[in-house]
């Protein structure tokens, strides 16, 4: 009988095979070295992708929810600006008249309702008591609710319409 040695760890004794079982224990087949893996293809939708879509989607649905609600309200003039890449306040700011104080604040009301009614947020609100110019800050979302006189006074499409990106940052 003739005895092989195996290979051992420092920490496992050594074990001896019987002829018998060294012959019946298939060998291996000795096969070429294996292909180095290639890099996977890019996934051209990972999970920040994923959430980034689910989010512009609750955002374009809040937009919606809030132009429909201005709309239903006889809102006048209602303006949307895109405000991504200008601004890291909010990603869309709408803005729209009411023709008196009081369609102001019913308009600003509707809209409060509205959205904590619909998407279960509670948004804020400044300068309802007045009703010359209701700000709602509805977070992604900044709504603006102005008097004809007050909103051609301020002017705001003029200013955050414009396209900040091309323009130059300024000699200091």
């Amino acid at each position: 009988m003739s005895i092989i040695p195996r290979k051992a760890s420092k920490s496992a004794p050594r074990r001896a095979k019987s002829a018998k079982a060294a012959k019946a224990a298939p060998r291996r087949a000795k096969t070429a070295k294996p292909a180095p893996r290639r890099p996977a293809p890019a996934k051209t939708t990972t999970k920040a992708t994923a959430k980034t879509s689910a989010a512009d989607k609750s955002i374009k649905a809040l937009l919606r929810l809030i132009c429909d609600a201005l709309d239903d309200g006889k809102a006048e003039q209602i303006a949307v600006i895109d405000l991504q890449g200008k601004s890291t306040i909010a990603d869309y700011m709408v803005i729209a008249s009411g023709r008196s104080q009081r369609q102001v604040v019913a308009l600003a009301e509707r809209l409060l309702s509205t959205i904590k009614a619909k998407i279960r947020r509670r948004p804020s609100a400044e300068g309802l008591p007045f009703g010359d110019w209701v700000l709602v800050d509805a977070g992604d979302i900044i709504v603006h609710l102005f008097r004809p006189e007050q909103r051609s006074h301020y002017n705001l499409e003029k200013m955050w319409g414009e396209d900040f990106s091309d323009q130059a940052e300024p000699a200091g």
